[in-house]
């Protein structure tokens, strides 16, 4: 037992923790860079370090670590997990739910921001080290940082599992090397440790609040990450992502931040990269390859969460069929879906050749993780004051001060806004925009189909009477399980037959991840030899329609005989009485055009499946 629970700790370090690992490369130094205005003096770092360490234990280590990882959907996390959970709490209040679906979404827009600028970032911060080492090879850190990446992207439809049982070895590695190097750095300069005094920010920020605010932009950057811990809890579980990071990740990044301060005390100049300047030079060329390989794992981190994040958005109606692949036979979680791979290629490879250095893209990188941190903290205060808890006065009063904080950092970060902060905002939009213009044109095509199609109740056996029935057994994908599918009208009008076996099999996507055995497939007889059938797959399920259908009774079960014809209602977008703005329609028309057909999103065979349907205005 003790050594499968030390397993899934050092799993959990590779995974979840590289990107909030690999954060002192640029976040300590980037508070005596000039937007900051910070002079590398004894006083000002004292005050960059307590504003630091006390942010990371307010953020990191109570409110994700101990609050909200207790705050899980059937063991996932996220911030779509959070959405779902908060919207079950507040479904007595229908405007507060309203609202935190707008939240959510908009949290889950802002995440393609981050999971863009973190390779960037990360990788192009680690590659600097280069310039440092060897002066004359600065020229060729953007190359090698753009090739890395290139690099990184090609691998990924090959499934990262190999790749993966080496991250938490290399991380716990990181780790141990972040503490040693603080700790050398520290016994040479023990009066560093002054800054565990929160006194220190706190007379700072009443004395100069102008230059306090613009600080924590800076002090932020040790933060990006920690949305991490709670959206990657679903590999692991909540102990092993607390017990890794309160017994070495806090610790070691910790002492790793005041190392770097330690050293820039001695000596001001090094403030320019404080991180590589805490190595001796014989070890200077191994820390920069042991940086790449820790960048290269936080990036891996951010690109499948990007994936999960999609397949979820799908899932949950956002978004629509998104052709996915899976990697491994035995890891459900390791996926792979081309369109956001070369996406985010394109937008990483543009975001390094555009900004060309870490600093400036640390002023793009702030916005959209503080914009999703506030939105987890909001979506945690409204699932805790639908909760009858001891402490729950308590809780939405930790929240509160959270929150406050949070907004000083949003606000602190939007001051970079035209040096770049305006990236993911704009990025975070165009995608709120296609979420929602998914999800709203969505509900009015099945709107459009119920006006369409007749009551299930009573009216599909009636239809059908007299009518000529054929051998072999038809399967109708029905988005209305109380109306009888559009598909089978037309099949009717045209054609004037019938299989002499119908079930009508409407699919729901759950809020929770997997779908319990007894709760996959549910039959109910119609009359004339029809059935409506009720398929669930949770949102982190590959949905296999034949193999549910396999589970029904013998009666009613669809077996693998060619005599099965899937029928699938496809609908054409066409310009109507103007339910949505010209834009949107043609918007919801281009993307439905780009939507997984459904026969290999849900597994169907191929050669036994028809499309039927009528036009949709909007």
């Amino acid at each position: 037992m003790k050594s499968s629970r030390s397993a899934l700790v050092l799993a959990a370090l590779g995974i979840v923790y590289g990107d909030i690992g690999t954060s002192p490369l640029y976040a300590f130094k980037e508070a005596f860079t000039p937007g900051h205005g910070l002079t590398p003096t004894p006083e000002h770092v004292l005050v960059t370090l307590s504003a630091l360490f006390w942010a990371v234990t307010l953020v990191v280590s109570i409110k994700y670590v101990w609050v909200v990882l207790r705050h899980d959907n059937d063991g996932e996390g996220g911030v779509l997990a959070l959405t779902a959970l908060a919207h079950r709490a507040s479904q007595s209040h229908p405007r507060l739910a309203a609202g935190v679906i707008v939240l959510g979404v908009f949290a889950a827009a802002l995440f393609y921001g981050d999971a863009i600028i973190t390779p960037a970032i990360s990788v192009l911060s680690a590659i600097e080290g280069v310039a440092v080492a060897a002066p004359a090879l600065s020229h060729w850190v953007l190359p090698i940082t753009i090739g890395i990446l290139v690099g990184l992207f090609l691998v990924q439809r090959h499934g990262t599992g190999r790749v993966g049982a080496s991250f938490g070895p290399v991380t716990l590695l990181w780790f141990a090397t972040l503490g040693v190097l603080g700790v050398i750095s520290i016994a040479q300069t023990p009066a560093v440790l002054a800054a565990l005094d929160p006194r220190h920010a706190l007379q700072f920020a009443l004395e100069h609040p102008a230059a306090a605010f613009v600080l924590m932009s800076a002090v932020f950057l040790a933060l990006t990450g920690g949305e991490a811990l709670y959206a990657d809890m679903g590999h692991f579980g909540a102990w092993p992502v607390r017990v890794a990071w309160y017994g070495l990740v806090c610790p070691a990044l910790l002492l790793n931040y005041f190392g770097q301060g330690a050293l820039v005390m001695r000596n001001p100049a090094a403030a320019a990269n404080p991180f590589y300047a805490l190595a001796p030079e014989w070890f200077l060329w191994p820390l920069v390859a042991l940086a790449a390989a820790a960048t290269v794992i936080a990036s891996q981190a951010t690109i499948s969460g990007a994936y999960s994040i999609t397949l979820q958005a799908s899932r949950l109606g956002f978004l629509p069929r998104i052709r996915l692949l899976h990697t491994s036979d035995t890891e459900r979680g390791q996926i792979y879906v081309p369109a956001v791979n070369w996406l985010m290629l394109a937008g990483v490879v543009l975001l390094v050749v555009a900004f060309g250095s870490s600093s400036a893209l640390a002023a793009a990188y702030g916005i959209a993780v503080s914009g999703t941190m506030i939105v987890t903290t909001l979506l945690t205060a409204v699932i805790a004051a639908q909760r009858k808890a001891k402490r729950r006065v308590v809780l939405l009063g930790f929240l509160a001060v959270v929150f406050l904080v949070e907004c000083v950092f949003f606000g602190s970060n939007a001051m970079k806004f035209l040096h770049g902060g305006w990236f993911p905002l704009v990025l975070g939009a165009l995608i709120f925009v296609l979420l929602t213009t998914w999800r709203r044109g969505s509900a009015l095509v099945a709107e459009e189909r119920t006006r369409l199609d007749l009551p299930m109740d009573g009216c599909a056996a009636a239809l059908v009477a007299g009518v000529t029935r054929v051998a072999g057994t038809a399967v109708y994908l029905n988005s209305d399980p109380g109306r009888v599918p559009s598909a089978l009208l037309h099949g009717l009008k045209h054609f004037k037959v019938l299989h002499e076996r119908v079930l009508f099999v409407h699919i729901e996507f759950m809020e929770t991840p997997y779908a319990k055995p007894d709760e996959r497939v549910t039959a109910t007889a119609l009359g004339g030899n029809m059935h409506d059938v009720r398929v669930r797959f949770g949102f982190r399920e590959e949905p296999d329609l034949p193999k549910a259908l396999r589970l029904l009774d013998a009666a009613d079960a669809v077996g693998e005989d060619i005599a099965v014809t899937y029928v699938v209602a496809r609908s054409t977008i066409a310009n109507g009485p103007g339910r949505l703005p010209a834009w949107r329609a043609g918007l919801y028309a281009a993307m439905s055009r780009q939507a997984d057909d459904p026969g290999s999103y849900f597994a169907l065979p191929a050669n036994q499946v028809v499309d039927l349907g009528p036009r949709a205005l909007l």
